[in-house]
């Protein structure tokens, strides 16, 4: 029977079919034989055998394939193979009973019992071993019962169930029950566990990706009422296995009994609760979770990203910490963790609410040692006023306590935890720095500028080498790309990555001979913001504009002017300190134009100096955009007036045929005259301020290739106090018609 297929029915389903099974096995045929097998005989059943109730004793053995068969029972170290095979006890026998004995029930087989389906007892000579593969134990009391020095195994899927109401899947006095890919189903209680008069060491309740459900109790019962040594039952969660209690509860320690608990691997929902006068020790290791109560626990170990989820206040005796985490609750939920003892290192997820001064607090009333981390909840929202809210307290020990990811994000700020006095360790909010929602804030108003000028460039690395073109009409075409660097002077910290696409056409005016070109052009581009911390932001610019240009071949005097609309469409993606992701966006317009004015110089053996300068400015709309953590963003309209005066040394080199090759040096100087581009975060007032200057260099090549196609390229790298262009890309070309 496949897992999924053994999961399929419900557990409630299937002992509501059970209970209804109840009345007829109870039914007991008159006049039914019994067949004894001794003496190491052996014997196979067969679906032509008709059904009897069988004893084996003595070293024998049964084999059943596909057959139908009563109770069967076997002691002196007897063998049962059961294979496809069908067991009903009948009246108030156990279903199969060994005493010393070994049972293989396998493929499908079926063991049915109104009282015990499968008892496996202890005998002079030892324990009883059954492995169930793939097959289901259904008794009315309990559904499997295991001695001390017995072993159960299931796995394959099988499925062991106790159907009355209070029924147990599984009752055990010291033996040891594994469980792989099945499930162990009771009425009230999944498992029992009861401790015997001499219980070994090995006892233990094993479970492999495996489910124990009880209906209306406790998944596990550990009941010490005939313990009489100090052994601990030794129960272990592993790898995917499931704990329901119907009455919340996966383990319940009663009558003075003690328990080892380990989850490994394993999502668990409900509480372990340990009755005054007995004792417990839980361990949740890699990536396993618990979320419910712990009660009077005496010790837990949270290792290796393991997390306990509180679900109220907690008290644990001793608690040590590999790599795991402690929860207080969910978000909007407030606890107190009070613990006897704290060692090793790990992480305690917290939560706090300024505006009402709640927070999660832990207790530490003995000696703390160790190195830990406390994750407190980040929030689009101001602490308000300045304190000092309290956090951990230690009576004693070197315990070292400090922020995961260094510092909480809370509105427009970051704040970090300080130990205060020797034993207290408080969320400081009178110290901060800007958060990473603040920063996407500032980058995205701020980048605006940028983005408009990595569009724009100048006539040379826009249009190429024109001058060869005079009087004729022509499109173009340029991709281009740029790096910028800006430093936090400027209001914050990021880096820049542009790439684009400008295409645009230009015809002769009819005055002037020929010298004026008019032209429309277009463009998209795309910029990526990098700040610290995984915060990012992104632009998607779409622009249209005009420009006209005059050459004057003869004097070599030429102006160019741009006059560009954008629409930007601006995102903000930012990584918060407590792991989480917050984000925002929002539409601007901007307007902006720029005017060349230069002089192409010739000078002997072709080559040539052109001077020139440019003023370009632009205005970006205001806007308010909000994070969807809360964090309200208010940016006034972004001017910026850029100045630029520079030269371009280049020689032609005439290939004949009409082709042209001419390479050059461009070398310039640049200011950005607006100091004042107001941002708020929060009514938190922060400045966007780009000005100051920078010196550029460039390169290019522009080619004619024939009388009508010209290619060119230009590479430019710009360094300066508050911003810098590590390098600068772009490549287009021109067709004359």
């Amino acid at each position: 029977m496949p897992v999924s297929h053994a999961f399929s029915i419900t557990p409630l389903a299937r002992f509501l079919k059970l209970v209804t099974l109840a009345p007829l096995l109870l039914l007991s045929p008159t006049g039914l034989a019994q067949t004894l097998i001794e003496n190491g005989a052996s014997k196979t059943l067969d679906a032509n055998t008709a059904p009897d109730d069988y004893l084996v004793e003595t070293e024998s053995k049964l084999t059943a394939n596909g057959a139908t068969t009563y109770q069967i029972s076997a002691s002196g170290g007897s063998t049962i193979n059961l294979s496809d095979t069908q067991v009903t006890a009948q009246g108030n026998a156990h279903g199969v009973e060994l005493a010393g004995s070994e049972a293989n029930i396998a493929n499908g087989s079926k063991v049915v019992s109104s009282n015990v389906g499968l008892r496996l007892a202890t005998a002079a000579t030892g324990g009883s071993t059954a492995v169930v593969s793939d097959s289901e134990i259904i008794g009315g009391r309990v559904g499997a019962l295991v001695s001390a020095r017995s072993q159960l195994i299931l796995e394959a899927g099988s499925i062991v169930t106790g159907s009355n109401a209070n029924g147990s899947g599984v009752q055990s006095f010291g033996g040891r029950i594994s469980a792989t890919d099945s499930a162990i189903v009771g009425g009230r209680n999944g498992v029992y566990l009861f401790a015997d008069l001499n219980l070994s060491a090995d006892n233990a309740l094993i479970l492999n990706n495996s489910h124990v459900e009880g209906l209306a109790g406790s998944a596990i019962l550990v009941d010490g009422q005939t313990q009489t040594n100090n052994e601990r039952v030794n129960i272990e969660v592993n790898n995917g296995s499931t704990l329901v209690g119907g009455n919340g509860k996966l383990v319940e320690v009663v009558n003075g009994s003690s328990a080892n608990f380990k989850a490994d691997n394993s999502q668990l929902i409900g509480d372990i609760i340990v009755e005054q006068g007995s004792s417990a020790d839980v361990v949740f290791d890699n990536f396993a979770t618990l979320t419910g109560r712990l009660e009077n626990v005496q010790s837990l170990a949270v290792n290796n990203e393991a997390r306990w989820i509180m679900v109220g206040d907690g008290e644990v005796e001793k608690l040590s910490m590999n790599g795991g985490g402690i929860q207080f609750g969910n978000p909007g939920e407030f606890f107190k963790l009070t613990v006897g003892e704290l060692s090793g290192n790990g992480t305690f997820f917290m939560h706090t609410n300024f505006a009402t001064g709640q927070v999660d607090t832990l207790t530490v009333t003995g000696t703390a040692t160790g190195n830990h981390l406390v994750a407190l909840d980040s929030s689009g929202s101001e602490p308000g006023t300045a304190a000092s809210i309290p956090v951990v307290h230690i009576g004693g020990g070197d315990a070292q306590f400090s922020l995961y990811g260094g510092e909480v994000d809370l509105g427009a700020y970051s704040y970090n935890l300080i130990k205060q006095g020797d034993n207290d360790w408080y969320l400081n909010t009178a110290s901060k720095i800007i958060s990473p929602g603040t920063q996407s804030v500032i980058a995205l108003f701020n980048a605006a500028p940028t983005v408009w000028y990595g569009e724009l460039s100048t006539l040379r690395s826009r249009m190429g080498e024109v001058r060869r073109d005079q009087g004729k009409a022509g499109g173009w075409i340029r991709t281009y790309g740029n790096k910028f660097d800006v430093n936090a002077s400027s209001g914050v910290a990021y880096k820049q990555t542009q790439q684009g696409l400008s295409f645009g056409a230009d015809a002769p005016l009819p005055m002037g001979d020929g010298q004026w070109l008019v032209g429309v052009l277009g463009g998209y581009s795309k910029s990526d913001l990098d700040l610290n911390r995984g915060t990012t932001g992104e632009v998607d610019s779409y622009y249209l504009g005009a420009y006209t240009t005059w050459l004057d071949d003869e004097s070599g005097y030429y102006f160019d002017g741009v006059l560009k609309f954008n629409r930007f469409q601006n995102e903000s993606k930012v990584q918060l300190s407590d792991g989480k992701k917050t984000k925002g966006n929002y539409d601007s317009h901007g307007v902006g134009a720029s005017l060349e004015f230069g002089r192409h110089i010739k000078l002997a053996d072709d080559y040539f100096v052109e001077p020139y300068t440019q003023l370009s400015g632009v205005i970006i709309q205001g806007k308010d955009y909000d994070l969807d953590n809360g964090l309200s963003a208010e940016g006034d309209r972004t001017h910026s007036l850029l100045g630029k005066v520079g030269a371009t040394v280049g020689r032609n080199f005439n290939l004949g045929e009409g082709k042209v090759v001419q390479p050059y040096l461009r070398a310039a100087y640049a200011h950005e005259f607006a100091k004042n581009n107001e941002v708020k975060v929060n009514d938190n007032a922060f400045n966007n301020d780009l000005s100051g200057s920078r010196g550029e260099l460039g390169a290019g090549v522009a080619m004619t290739l024939t009388d009508k196609v010209s290619v060119h390229a230009d590479f430019d790298y710009s360094n300066g106090n508050k911003i810098d262009q590590p390098w600068g890309a772009n490549v287009g070309v021109r067709y004359s018609w």
